[in-house]
């Protein structure tokens, strides 16, 4: 797993790249972590994760989602989804994840 993050104004998106699951799961929390910790995002700034070149992803991957969503909404940051490949937009579905996080 790979992250990448680019900032537009008040924007952050990052873009992962490889298999969402139980091997890469700590990986992405720390990652997301270290920026919510490292950055000072004023109210109302957005996250957007966007999973384009993510191949793979599993229940660990909606874990780290909701893991993060907790986080991140205590801060007043929205997370939204962006781009998510048929296989992987099947199971944000089935998790109902898109009640909390919508794409973006």
């Amino acid at each position: 797993m790979e992250i990448k993050y680019i900032t537009n104004g008040n924007t952050l998106t990052a873009k992962l790249y490889g298999e969402l699951d139980e091997y890469s799961a700590e990986y992405v929390r720390l990652s997301l972590d270290k920026v919510l910790e490292s950055t000072n995002f004023v109210p109302n700034a957005k996250i957007v994760l966007d999973f384009s070149h993510v191949s793979f992803m599993d229940s660990t991957g909606i874990g780290v989602l909701l893991g993060r969503y907790n986080k991140f909404s205590k801060k007043q940051i929205g997370l939204l989804i962006s781009n998510p490949p048929a296989h992987v937009d099947r199971i944000l579905k089935m998790s109902g994840i898109y009640k909390i996080m919508p794409l973006a």
